[in-house]
């Protein structure tokens, strides 16, 4: 019972230390003269990511593109593309060491037009209206499961052209200025399994990154969070420690001396969430 007494009493002068310095104990955490002290969100990370199987071989080209009018302001176009020495569907055999957001479709076709967030294609086959009088970029890339470009020459395609007053297609000379185009992160990430390990992933066309020469920004912005960084070789990154919910990166293509580049699909800016369990706020 002296115990016990004993112990009641040291509480008591507890509370009333607590009182006398205004903090009330509100189960988020300590407080201190009004101020709940809270654990402060780590550092972004972005780290390499680790090795993936090579597919040296493989091949990706546009085929037939079908054009289709539908009213007087707009066409159809149904595309059709030749993958050679590259399975869609299969799940790329390191994909379970992989950590991060995997499809269980399998291999796929990233197709991005214009530099907005890509379709899926899990077969080499997809259709799209487009407005007349209208000028368009389309970049086409193979991907393993979890998303990762194939970054090797003959696995990728651009294309450029118009869809003229009258509703018919034209290719355009093939640019030959640098560009980047944004892939990766995309959509809405679910469960500590997707948001713990993101893939930072994009696709350089006409040129590489390099310490003398072009170099990517990385402008990642969250709740609470504003961080850049310039990436100076062309792979895949994994990004850690992103807060949940809205998170936006924009990607800047950078010249020797650290300016935006000139020209068509040189910044890009895509949102994405995260969010611990659903629903996503």
């Amino acid at each position: 019972m002296a115990h016990i007494k004993g112990l009641v009493t040291i509480l008591a002068g507890a509370s009333l230390l607590m009182a006398s310095c205004g903090g009330e104990n509100k189960g988020e955490g300590t407080a201190v003269n009004d101020t709940a002290v809270v654990a402060a969100q780590p550092a972004v990370e972005l780290t390499d990511f680790s090795a993936s199987p090579e597919f040296p071989d493989a091949q990706l080209s546009i085929g037939d593109i079908k054009t289709t009018a539908l009213g007087a302001d707009s066409v159809k176009l149904d595309f059709s593309f030749v993958v050679k020495n590259f399975e869609l569907m299969n799940q790329t055999s390191d994909a379970n060491g992989k950590m991060c957001n995997n499809s269980d479709k399998g291999q796929h076709i990233h197709f991005i037009l214009d530099n907005k967030p890509y379709a899926a294609l899990y077969e080499p086959k997809h259709s799209v209206v487009l407005a007349k009088n209208t000028e368009h970029y389309l970049l086409v890339f193979l991907a393993r499961s979890y998303h990762e470009s194939i970054k090797t020459k003959g696995a990728s395609a651009l294309l450029h052209f118009k869809i003229d007053d009258k509703g018919k297609m034209q290719k355009l000379d093939t640019p030959t200025a640098p560009m980047v185009f944004y892939s990766r992160p995309k959509g809405d990430y679910i469960g500590k399994n997707n948001t713990d390990n993101l893939l930072l992933d994009f696709y350089v066309w006409n040129g590489t990154l390099s310490d003398t020469g072009n170099t990517v920004g990385v402008q990642l912005m969250g709740d609470g969070v504003d961080t850049v960084f310039v990436l100076k070789t062309w792979k895949p990154y994994m990004l850690k420690n992103l807060p949940m919910g809205k998170n936006s990166i924009k990607l800047t293509l950078l010249d020797k001396t650290g300016s935006k580049v000139a020209g068509d699909n040189t910044e890009v800016t895509r949102e994405f969430n995260l969010a611990a369990e659903e629903p996503i706020k």
